[in-house]
């Protein structure tokens, strides 16, 4: 006979043992009980034992999978059948049943049946799961660049083993679902679009399952800009100063710069523009265009500069050489003017001016004017003998008048001195 036909003879005879103790003797019945399923990795083991093992002796025990018998044991043997034989053991006293090499259709319900010997019968379920392990996860992103405002994004994931769930995050923060952020059916991919600068940051998808989990990780780059491009400098510096003006722009990639200076394309293509002797030609507008290769957009953004002899730091003032200059030439330019006025005096320049000055009006109105008449007291007059001139009766003082004019001739010759000399 052999080892399986032995087996089902047992099989068979504790069968009808435990349908006459199910028939006659449910009142002696209580459950087993098992802390839970049991979840378990494919080529791993798991082991089943109740919770709450009879106290007292045990005549038959019994473990099977669904409807396959695995194992039937007394006090003083046990019996496992072949296809369990080098995946089995079992423990009479804890009544545990260990099964390792776990294959996937190991899953399902393993039944426990104990017919102690003081009567009645004892049974009690447990299930196992069996997963593969997840291995291979990764991470597909879009290859060509993103750009706000007009590019979309997707991301897929794929691995390897029994996923029972999957889970995003960015940048350690769950991720959420939105009006320009959607999952798939199966939560496996997720599309953006159109995608902002917020989107950028470190995405992880995690598949799952109760015996193992692994996570993939993804940066995305989102590219914009430039925009708020700004020149930091000096607006007034003295001539001779050093001029630095710094040019920024928010921009993903960073920009690149270029300058111009009154509208003329300089050799400068760094954000520091540096002057480190200023003359009067670097007056002017300055001007910083910034640049993003990727985006393929460019802003720009202008300064003004002054350069002035003591004009450094916008205050406008005059150097103290300036003052010194100005007031010398306010002296010099005053004593020419008391020089030539001494000159023209002297010259007798200044009246035929005056004359001029006053114009042909004024002269006319002399000409209507009576001529100016000059009167001379000729009492005192002498001859040229040096004698007095007798004028006549000394007690009878008369004076006698003579028309001179100035600047023309008489209207009548003077009379002859005798004629005006009484004898």
């Amino acid at each position: 006979m052999t080892a399986e036909s032995s087996i089902m003879m047992v099989s068979h005879g504790l069968y009808g043992t435990l349908w006459m103790l199910s028939c006659f003797g449910l009142f002696l019945s209580e459950d087993l009980q098992f802390s839970g399923p049991a979840n378990g990795a494919v080529g791993g083991s798991v082991v089943f034992a109740p919770d709450n093992p009879p106290s007292t002796s045990i005549n038959i025990v019994q473990w099977q999978f669904g409807s396959t018998l695995i194992l039937i044991a007394q006090s003083d043997s046990t019996t496992i059948v072949p296809e369990y034989s080098d995946r089995v053991s079992f423990d009479i006293n804890t009544l545990a049943l260990e099964l390792w090499n776990l294959r996937l259709n190991d899953s399902g319900i393993y039944r426990l049946t104990v017919v102690p010997s003081a009567g009645g019968q004892l049974t009690g379920e447990t299930s196992l799961q069996v997963f593969e392990i997840i291995t291979n996860v990764r991470l597909i992103s879009p290859e060509e660049s993103l750009i706000e405002g007009e590019s979309s994004a997707n991301i897929s994931s794929e691995g390897t083993g029994s996923i029972t769930s999957v889970q995003w995050m960015k940048d350690n923060s769950p991720l959420s679902p939105s009006n320009s952020i959607i999952f798939s059916s199966d939560n496996r991919s997720v599309s953006i679009s159109p995608v902002q600068r917020s989107d950028s940051g470190e995405y992880q998808c995690t598949y799952r399952n109760p015996i193992s989990s692994e996570t993939a990780t993804l940066s995305l780059i989102i590219n914009y800009g430039p925009e708020e491009v700004s020149i930091k400098g000096e607006d007034v510096v003295d001539l001779g100063a050093r001029v630095s003006l710094s040019c920024s722009a928010n921009s993903k990639p960073a920009a690149s710069f270029s300058w111009k200076i009154n509208g003329t394309d300089t050799d400068v293509t760094t954000d520091t523009f540096i002057i480190d002797y200023t003359d009067f030609t670097h007056s002017g507008e300055y001007i910083c265009t910034a640049w993003n290769s990727v985006t393929k957009r460019n802003a720009t953004q202008k300064h003004a500069l002054l350069v002035k002899v003591g004009g450094g730091g916008g205050g406008g003032g005059l150097s103290s050489g300036a003052i010194a200059g100005i007031v010398i030439g306010v002296l010099v330019a005053v004593a020419g003017i008391c020089g030539l006025t001494v000159y023209l005096i002297k010259t007798k320049k200044i009246s035929k001016i005056n004359l001029r000055q006053n114009g042909p009006a004024r002269g006319a109105a002399q000409s209507r004017q009576e001529p100016d008449l000059n009167y001379a007291d000729i009492s005192h007059f002498q001859k040229a003998s040096g004698e007095r001139v007798n004028l006549g009766n000394k007690s009878e003082f008369s004076t006698e008048y003579a028309d001179v004019k100035h600047g023309g001739k008489s209207r009548a010759p003077p009379p002859p001195y005798g004629s005006q000399v009484r004898k």
